[in-house]
């Protein structure tokens, strides 16, 4: 068989194929196997080492060639394909980009932005303080000393203590309230006031407790009110709270009730009920909870600062006197935005952050909220 005869044919044929299914056929006539230039390099097999020594270079230099000029033709067609689709297609500049993925805020702390902001309006600050807290500060300055039966009232979670932790070393324990801010704040104010000085603050934060259900979880976050002056009562604590849930909730038809109920840092203490409605099926905050088809929600507690805490805070509890709440920032959340579980706070599912969070650039606002209302 003449070799240049037959690869003068392939190569014709390949430079003739017209896209890349003609082209594949092609291939397949030549280097199938049952190809012509597969036949041919079965022969060798045949052949006497003379023959093959003589004619073997021949037969593999032209599988090469053919070879070269298959990818090389593949690669021609592919390239005009892409010009043509090139030439043919245009890019529409004026329409809008995709929207970017941007951050949003948690409700967590879109609730605790609004909190800060209402009691703002109202004269408080804010306080902080410690999340790894002593046994002194969140309990015994608290009214509970070690044999106090409220200790039991709490879930704790105690760290382990160190083997060359000193006898007297205080017990350090994750808190279990903000409560402690208040001794910590009062003690403050005495050092640098030792008369002491009226105060307002609020003092929110994560607590932890061993505890997990729908309304209950490990880690959640409370805030803790305190207003300490001289001749305050019960008044001015049923004031502010109403005027905050009004702020909050946007509604001037809230209504409390005060319980009589009992924490060991207040005295007298008050369980704080607010009054819902029906709106469909579901329950609304605001109206009077004794009305027809009406009830009351326990929303948080409070009462008068206890004699021995002032004491503890560094205070005269004979000059000072003061009352304090505390309400979990979480079930505010989900009270005011229809959720239902509270542990869906803290799973960090994306699907849910994108149907609850908050813009950064367009979240509620609340600054003429209790200034409004004067």
């Amino acid at each position: 068989m003449d070799i240049a005869a037959l690869s003068a044919d392939a190569l014709s044929r390949i430079a003739a194929a017209g896209d890349g299914e003609a082209l594949e056929a092609v291939r397949v006539a030549l280097l199938g196997k049952a190809g012509s230039i597969s036949a041919l390099l079965k022969t060798m097999g045949a052949m006497s080492p003379e023959e093959r020594t003589a004619r073997g270079p021949a037969i593999h230099g032209l599988r090469e060639t053919v070879t070269a000029a298959l990818t090389a033709r593949k690669d021609a067609l592919a390239s005009a394909a892409l010009e043509a689709r090139l030439a043919g297609e245009t890019v529409d500049l004026t329409l809008p980009a995709p929207e970017t993925p941007r951050g949003s805020l948690h409700p967590v702390s879109q609730v605790m932005d609004e909190l800060a902001e209402i009691f703002a309006d109202m004269g408080f600050a804010v306080a902080t303080g410690p999340e790894i807290e002593d046994d002194w500060h969140n309990f015994t300055a608290l009214n509970m000393p070690e044999s106090h039966p409220a200790r039991a009232m709490h879930d704790t979670f105690y760290f382990e203590a160190a083997e060359d932790r000193q006898a007297d070393a205080p017990q350090m324990l994750l808190r279990t309230h903000t409560s402690p801010v208040q001794i910590r704040t009062m003690l403050d104010v005495v050092s640098r006031h030792p008369g002491g000085a009226p105060l307002r603050i609020i003092a929110p934060g994560r607590v932890y407790r061993s505890d997990s259900d729908a309304t209950h979880t490990p880690m959640f976050h409370q805030i803790e009110g305190l207003v300490i002056d001289r001749g305050i009562h019960l008044g001015h604590l049923k004031w502010t709270l109403e005027t905050f849930l009004k702020a909050f909730f946007k509604r001037d038809d809230i209504v409390l009730r005060l319980r009589p109920s009992y924490f060991p840092f207040t005295e007298p203490s008050v369980e704080v009920d607010v009054g819902w409605t029906l709106n469909g099926a579901r329950r609304a905050l605001g109206g009077d909870g004794d009305a027809p088809g009406c009830g009351w929600m326990e929303l948080l507690g409070s009462g008068m600062v206890n004699r021995k805490v002032i004491a503890f805070g560094g205070l005269d509890p004979g000059e000072w006197s003061g009352f304090a709440f505390g309400v979990g920032v979480d079930r505010l959340a989900m009270l005011k935005y229809a959720m239902d579980d509270l542990r869906a706070f803290f799973d960090g599912d994306a699907r849910w952050l994108a149907h609850y969070a908050f813009s950064p650039l367009d979240v509620p606002t609340l600054s003429a909220g209790v200034g409004s209302r004067a």
